[in-house]
């Protein structure tokens, strides 16, 4: 349940004027500071959405926030080169709550250190569940899904995750009957639609 400040504690921050910590924590998304993908410190409705007091989340990799070992290795790389070109960077994946629950995520991020991007960075999480239900894929087909909606083809898709063009294929025709329809943009309208380009440019409003 998200958690709201009392009113003599909102009174406080602004008769200190200390606004930025109450923007910090009451954003209308969940916020991040990582080092290493190790997370250093993060917001109220970050713990909120997850399910998690803060004290549990410091100082934590961030692995056990996602389906699998495997899924957060995934995605470790994924933003690399947007953000090592100074733009902030954003993708759509399926992450985890505390209670098991599985729910899909937008994450924007930017880095502090370009020459290696995962090293000092700070991330954004909205919630997309009440938008986009979870619907039980297996990692594959996650995986397959996400790099459909960055716009690549079957053959990007196959040299990214080190897998056959059939195998690719498999996974594509699969999405397509799970969600009973026949193409590509049918099943974006079914999953969520993630758009074409995961990379939010620095002058994007």
């Amino acid at each position: 349940m998200e958690r709201q400040p009392c009113q003599e504690s909102l009174d406080q921050l602004y008769e200190a004027r200390d606004l930025a910590s109450l923007a910090f924590d009451f954003a209308p998304v969940g916020i991040v500071v990582t080092e290493n993908r190790v997370l250093r410190e993060c917001n109220q409705r970050f713990c909120d959405m997850f399910g998690y007091e803060r004290e549990e989340l410091l100082d934590q990799l961030f692995a056990f926030l996602y389906p699998s070992e495997e899924e957060f290795q995934n995605v470790q790389n994924r933003g690399d080169k947007s953000l090592g070109q100074g733009n902030p960077y954003w993708d759509e994946r399926v992450m985890r709550r505390k209670c098991g629950e599985l729910f899909w995520v937008r994450v924007r991020g930017h880095t502090f250190t370009p020459d290696a991007p995962l090293d000092r960075a700070v991330w954004s999480f909205a919630d997309l569940s009440g938008l986009r239900p979870y619907l039980p894929l297996t990692q594959r087909e996650r995986e397959v899904y996400s790099l459909l909606g960055e716009g690549q083809t079957s053959k990007e898709i196959a040299r990214s995750l080190n897998l056959s063009y059939r195998t690719v294929e498999v996974h594509r025709a699969r999405l397509l009957k799970k969600m009973g329809v026949n193409n590509t943009a049918s099943l974006f309208s079914s999953l969520g639609d993630i758009g074409g380009d995961h990379v939010v440019r620095s002058n994007s409003p």
